[in-house]
């Protein structure tokens, strides 16, 4: 296990009096072990910058959470890359750029097939959703049609797995959806992997999804950054170390004050 940054507190977020996300449980384990004291946050002290976040500090939350500490701490918020460039042979499949009312309009016309959609630029409006006509995005609601989409073509995932990495090492991979006795062929993901450092594209430490098709092909579902990651079938330290090496990643990118 590695040590990444020199720190003092950690904060994570108060669930109040509801249950304790997974993947807190597993920090406030993970941290406990290195010797690092934990203290708690609700999402208004974010949004007032009450929090004194610091080099010396390290934090988890969900997107808000983490938005907002980087706003503070002057760390520009990293574009979402769910399908990164380099990696494009491994998804099997075709993805697009487009509008979301360039897809209903093509649903509408029958030009297109149906289409899985999801938000391009932020993670906020919806969820993504498989669009079969118009009728489908007119369920979205109010959500603007000029909203940037990504878009790919309908598949069929027979199992699904979460693969974390950090620092180029594979150090878990978790089952999280689909039928847990069909495995995935490493040989695909390590090549993906090896792929994204040499692209100089991939956060230090991140998550990156794979499923094995209908049609027995290992084939990439999206990639994840490390700073909010969802934990499936990981353990506490290696959780730990994932999330604080691409939190140190981060803070080294801060702007000076005033800058």
């Amino acid at each position: 296990m590695m040590d990444c940054i020199m720190i003092s507190t950690a904060f994570l977020h108060d669930c109040g009096k509801g249950p304790m996300r997974h993947e807190d449980s597993l920090l406030a384990a993970g941290l406990g072990r290195r010797g690092i004291a934990v203290r708690y946050y609700t999402i208004k002290r974010i949004h007032r910058r009450q929090l004194p976040l610091g080099r010396d500090t390290f934090i988890a939350g969900d997107m808000d959470a983490m938005h907002g500490a980087m706003r503070q701490l002057g760390i520009p918020v990293p574009a979402p890359d769910d399908y990164p460039a380099a990696l494009g042979e491994f998804l099997r499949r075709r993805v697009w750029t487009s509008t979301l009312g360039e897809v209903e309009r093509a649903l509408e016309s029958g030009s297109t097939p149906p289409t899985f959609v999801k938000p391009a630029d932020r993670r906020k409006g919806f969820t993504g959703v498989v669009c079969y006509s118009e009728r489908d995005v007119a369920m979205l609601g109010n959500v603007s049609r000029r909203q940037r989409v990504r878009c790919s073509e309908v598949v069929r995932w027979v199992s699904e797995y979460r693969v974390y990495v950090v620092d180029r090492r594979v150090v878990s991979v978790g089952h999280y959806d689909g039928d847990p006795t069909v495995p995935l062929d490493f040989g695909v993901v390590e090549a993906a992997v090896d792929a994204y450092r040499r692209s100089g594209q991939a956060p230090s430490a991140y998550g990156i999804d794979f499923g094995v098709l209908s049609t027995g092909e290992t084939a990439l579902v999206e990639a994840n950054d490390g700073y909010a990651l969802g934990a499936y079938g990981i353990d506490a330290d290696s959780y730990t170390e994932l999330l604080m090496r691409r939190w140190d990643e981060l803070l080294g990118s801060a702007r000076a004050p005033g800058g």
